[in-house]
């Protein structure tokens, strides 16, 4: 029978336990390491009046994607897109085709304009392996 026996603490000068001062080291390396990284960042702050060195923001860009939901059904693909946005919006249906002999398609660019409502279509042969929607912004006014 083996009995494990606990060692004795080691203790550092003067009688003090080396775990607590290696926490003592640690907490002091960590708040070190957070003012140097804080002071700076705080002092910048401060000196520019609160905006730091950031130029003011950009202009937002106004939304333009169309919603689209694509359905599959059989060899034929639709999209159905709605714009609820006030710019309008170019997209176009691509479907891609199983077989290696079947052409895949691509659909002219239609123009989604705000509240207004498009329906793409394209067919394969046989099946279709998959269908998706692009989205291009109207350059101009909308």
């Amino acid at each position: 029978m083996v009995l494990l026996r606990r060692s004795a603490p080691q203790l550092g000068r003067g009688g003090v336990l080396l775990v607590r001062r290696n926490r003592r080291n640690m907490l002091l390396l960590g708040a070190t390491a957070f003012l140097l990284v804080a002071t700076p960042t705080a002092s910048r702050t401060l000196w520019s009046g609160g905006q730091g060195d950031a130029a003011p923001p950009a202009p937002r860009p106004t939304p333009y994607r169309a919603d689209c939901r694509t359905v599959v059904d059989g060899s034929r693909a639709t999209a159905y897109c709605h714009n609820p946005y006030p710019r309008a919006d170019l997209v176009r249906l691509h479907v891609e085709c199983d077989r290696w002999w079947d052409v895949d398609a691509d659909t002219a660019a239609a123009r989604v304009d705000p509240a207004g409502y498009v329906e793409l279509s394209r067919r394969c042969w046989k099946e279709v392996r998959g269908a998706w929607v692009s989205h291009e912004p109207v350059l101009g006014r909308a």
